[in-house]
């Protein structure tokens, strides 16, 4: 089974330089590496053809973000599996193989991801993605290992192979065909939960999603966008809103998106209170962005094949701040 794994990078030649060493030392006997450039502006592309010319380098013509970035990149690639890794992660030894024996394994499996742990903790998972993410009724993200911003240390609880609803977009292995099949990476996105959209629409192809607990990669995160930067609120904000246009079933839909709307608004609320106004206007901006475009994500919707189940729970937001429930394993 071949396997290509493409890094994407923005003027971020510090991050290759720090961590495409160790993606070279432990995947180039299974891997064909590629680092696809979105336009840098930096020396980036010079750098790759000087230091590492086992590495192919893609240069892309502008900046389209994750998602644009990764299907222009991804167009003439020919291997089995693609890897859409982030420039901040840190492999380790033999990474790829049990997740390589898994796809054999299991011609079901249409996606996946390994562990990713906090390469600024290595003791514990890391924001994006941990062991595998889900969804609650009202289209929060959660993961294994992660609840909204409690980490849990990894003790070995989550180093099973295991079906999940989506992997996370900074470590994804997916089947190449699949990925075209299921409609690659919606654009509209730009960056942020558009893996998530992906993993819900190869799950309407028939396919599964799991985390692979044998492997782990550590993830530096933050370091496109940080955590609590204004423009990732605006993203996940906005693109929630679309994620659930597109993809929930029936008129529920409706009810729940009156119920994000209105949560939303408590979320913006609490930044404003919190004297974190850029974030209060963010979620503004999201909303109004999200309404602007509310004709273009129903046709969208009209032509998305749908899963009747999605959410792992009611609502992850009452059991974490009303029942206190704070880790993965004690929801159920």
């Amino acid at each position: 089974m071949k396997v290509a794994i493409v890094i994407l990078n923005w003027n971020g030649r510090h991050l290759l330089e720090e961590y495409l060493p160790s993606v070279i030392a432990h995947s180039a006997h299974e891997a064909h590496i590629y680092v696809a450039d979105n336009a840098s502006t930096d020396d980036s592309v010079a750098f790759i053809t000087q230091h590492f010319p086992q590495v192919t380098c893609i240069v892309n013509k502008s900046n389209g973000g994750y998602a644009k970035g990764y299907n222009d990149s991804l167009k003439g690639l020919s291997e089995d599996l693609l890897v859409l890794m982030n420039s901040d992660i840190l492999t380790t030894k033999d990474w790829l193989k049990p997740i390589i024996q898994e796809f054999i394994n299991d011609d079901q499996l249409g996606a996946a991801q390994p562990k990713i742990l906090d390469l600024k903790r290595k003791t514990h998972f890391e924001y994006a993605g941990a062991a595998g993410g889900f969804l609650d009724a009202l289209g929060y993200p959660f993961c294994r290992g992660r609840i909204f911003d409690t980490v849990e240390e990894d003790r070995g609880q989550y180093n099973d192979t295991t079906p999940i609803f989506w992997a996370s977009g900074a470590c994804l292995v997916v089947r190449n065909e699949l990925f075209w099949k299921a409609g690659a990476l919606d654009e509209l996105f730009f960056a942020h939960q558009e893996e998530i959209d992906l993993c819900w629409r190869i799950q309407a192809e028939g396919f599964t999603i799991k985390s692979i607990g044998t492997s782990a990669v550590y993830h530096l995160g933050g370091a496109t966008l940080e955590q609590m930067n204004p423009q990732k609120t605006f993203l996940n904000f906005r693109n929630n809103l679309i994620l659930l246009l597109k993809n929930v079933s029936g008129l529920k839909v409706w009810i729940i998106l009156f119920l994000r709307m209105c949560l939303d608004g408590v979320a913006a609320l609490k930044f404003l209170f919190e004297g974190k106004s850029d974030h209060f206007f963010a979620i503004l901006k999201a909303h109004f962005d999200f309404y602007s475009k509310l004709f273009l994500v129903i046709q969208k919707r009209r032509n998305t094949k749908k899963i009747r189940y999605y959410s792992k729970i009611n609502t992850i937001v009452w059991t974490y701040f009303i029942r206190k429930i704070k880790h993965y394993n004690e929801l159920f």
